[in-house]
């Protein structure tokens, strides 16, 4: 058990930090009841963090000891090593657009798995299943502008797409017209209403449409 024990603490050792720990990943070096025991017995000991039921923590090490990862890590580490789409739910990306004032009070991220908590620390962290069309683009800039819209919802999605097509580049809004055919018909309908983008010329320039191009023209004296 001791043998066990230390062979897991020196593999861990090498991991990230912030790096999600199971029994699985330890397999190899005996059984999984054995294993779990001796991840049990590092946690007891301070050497991971409990996460939740089965999973622990790689601490973040610094001159102030050991402790718990920000949130951000641990879900960059999560979703590289699960391969599963992790990001920031849709008021937080709202409030990190400027589109609303209200500061989040919990730490919830949005996922196609299933629905779970993690304790890192005193923080506990959400992940909330939501549909795919909500992720897509998730790990993109884009992918931020979809999950706002998805907070906004149906009554207020042509709105806030105005509000945000003011605030981004144009050619964030054109990535989402790209994707329309993912996204529910509300939201295809917004994407639509704001405009097409504009077709690139022989020259490399975009060119207008027929009523901007109506709009520039000089008008002509009365006579």
């Amino acid at each position: 058990m001791q043998e066990l024990t230390k062979a897991i603490a020196t593999d861990i050792s090498c991991r990230p930090e912030g790096a999600p720990i199971t029994a699985t990943a330890f397999l190899h070096l005996g059984n999984r009841l054995a294993v779990s025991r001796a991840l049990r017995a590092l946690a007891k000991g301070g050497v991971i963090l409990r996460a939740a039921h089965g999973v622990y923590l790689a601490p973040v090490v610094s001159r102030f000891g050991r402790h718990a990862p920000h949130a951000h890590l641990f879900i960059h580490q999560l979703a590289a090593q699960s391969g599963e789409a992790i990001a920031p739910f849709g008021a937080a990306c709202a409030n990190a657009l400027g589109l609303t004032t209200q500061v989040p009070v919990h730490s919830v991220y949005w996922t196609p798995g299933r629905t779970r908590s993690y304790k890192l620390g005193k923080l506990t962290v959400y992940l909330q299943h939501v549909p795919d069309w909500r992720l897509v683009l998730w790990d993109e800039p884009p992918g931020e502008l979809v999950r706002a819209l998805a907070w906004a919802g149906p009554a207020e999605a042509s709105i806030v797409l105005r509000q945000i097509a003011e605030k981004v580049p144009e050619a964030a809004i054109r990535e989402l017209q790209q994707h329309a055919s993912l996204f529910p018909p509300w939201l295809q309908d917004a994407l639509q209403q704001i405009g097409q983008p504009r077709m690139a010329s022989s020259r490399g320039e975009w060119d207008v449409s027929d009523s901007e191009r109506q709009r520039n023209q000089p008008k002509r004296k009365a006579k």
